[in-house]
């Protein structure tokens, strides 16, 4: 990344470079001069962060986040747990520092979101009226889309996309796998959380197995011609796992067709493939919240104005992060922050008559593909002619053929965005 400083531009990604691009129209977003109330749907990296930066931005607003679990883990660093880095509470967050802010926090389930009435419904019974709603539902998965696979599924071939209980059970098998075993994977088609996730597992599973199952190999098989990064991790792989992966393209035999869970078979046009452990990762649609209460359009994912990330469904009701419609935003924490904030002000300011301004985001992706090797994208995004665009010449690329001294310090630039940014979103 030419001409930016890493440690800065690290430093700011959390907090800084989000809160400077919400300074809207060169003014602070406005005070609130009564009670207004505002329904947050979800507490991952979007709805917490809005739940937060409403009430940053405007103390008076009566915020309630609404999140089924007391805890929340994170699909960032869920990898590190996968391949024995970490443990489960490196990944694990609670809501106590928004409740001090004033935040009220409701452990339910939200079970319709009514934009006419302004109301959401709860499992456990009643309503929460709202002026404003904002929506972070996350993904749902699409089990219809491969043979042999559905939900129950998951119990044997976890796809540990939604961290916790997943994490846990694909981090079990892989230790139960006997060395000289096989890990088969498949990734998903775009657009799905997370474009380098899927690398960065490979990565840290490999990790694992070159320190405990040297014997064992690694086997992708991927329905897409490239994936993000891929020259990174592939020059990675060569470097630190030679002979360990190998990776299946569209090209080469990469589209799994059927599944057979308990034989832990992946079938393809050509052939059949057996894994002692298999992570299959299904294609993805927004979380099912948004689906039922229709914020979804054919595509699966909930079109907005991205100057606002108001639903174009329905009027008064917000949706961030990955459900979303967001493009060239990629399907990350970072971007459901990012987007957070700048939603967080808009709804400040559209509660009080006022104009939501011009956002701009920033997005970044660091990946371990080992624990003191590092790589990194970033991107800064504007907005123009009713879109979200790429800034000309801002963000950049790890480069390839860096030493080893440089990818140490990615590693650790890695670990300290995570830091920094789950300190900004749970405290």
């Amino acid at each position: 990344m030419a001409k930016i400083s890493r440690r800065h531009f690290t430093a700011g990604l959390g907090v800084s470079a989000a809160l400077g691009s919400l300074t809207l129209n060169g003014k602070a977003p406005f005070a609130a001069t009564g009670k207004a109330q505002v329904v947050v749907v979800g507490g991952g990296f979007g709805g917490a962060t809005a739940a937060k930066y409403l009430k940053r931005f405007n103390p008076k607003i009566s915020v309630v986040l609404v999140e089924p679990s007391s805890q929340y883990a994170t699909c960032p660093f869920s990898n590190t747990v996968i391949g024995g880095i970490n443990k489960m509470d490196y990944i694990t967050h609670n809501y106590d520092a928004l409740k001090k802010m004033g935040v009220t926090v409701v452990h339910d389930l939200v079970t319709h979101i009514d934009g006419a009435k302004k109301s959401v419904k709860l499992a456990k019974g009643g309503d929460i009226s709202f002026e404003r709603c904002i929506v972070s539902p996350g993904i749902d998965f699409r089990w219809d889309k491969i043979s042999g696979l559905d939900a129950s599924t998951a119990n044997i071939i976890p796809h540990a996309w939604k961290a916790g209980p997943q994490t846990i059970l694909l981090r079990n098998q892989l230790a139960a796998m006997p060395d000289g075993g096989t890990f088969l994977m498949s990734p998903p088609l775009n657009p799905f959380r997370c474009p380098p996730g899927p690398g960065e597992r490979v990565s840290l599973v490999a990790n694992y197995f070159k320190k405990h199952k040297p014997k064992s190999k690694i086997l992708v098989l991927d329905p897409k011609p490239k994936f993000s990064k891929q020259g990174l991790f592939k020059e990675g792989w060569a470097k630190l796992y030679p002979g360990m992966i190998e990776y299946h393209h569209t090209s080469d035999d990469g589209i799994v067709v059927r599944a057979d869970a308990k034989a832990k078979k992946l079938f393809t046009e050509f052939g059949e493939y057996k894994g002692d452990v298999i992570n299959f990762i299904p294609a993805q649609k927004a979380g099912k919240i948004a689906q039922t209460s229709g914020l979804t359009n054919k595509s699966g994912w909930c079109p907005v104005n991205q100057l606002t990330f108001e639903s174009k469904l329905m009027p008064g009701v917000h949706v961030i992060g990955d459900a979303s419609v967001a493009s060239p935003m990629p399907k990350s924490g970072f971007s459901a922050s990012a987007q957070a904030k700048v939603c967080a002000a808009a709804v400040s300011n559209l509660l009080q008559g006022q104009s939501p301004g011009t956002p701009k985001f920033v997005n970044t992706c660091y990946s371990l593909v080992a624990e003191n090797y590092g790589i990194s994208v970033a991107m800064v995004y504007g907005f123009a002619n009713g879109k979200i665009i790429k800034m000309k010449g801002s963000g950049g690329l790890s480069p390839s053929g860096a030493n080893a001294e440089y990818r140490s310090k990615e590693a650790d630039y890695s670990r300290g965005w995570y830091a920094s940014i789950s300190q900004d979103i749970w405290g």
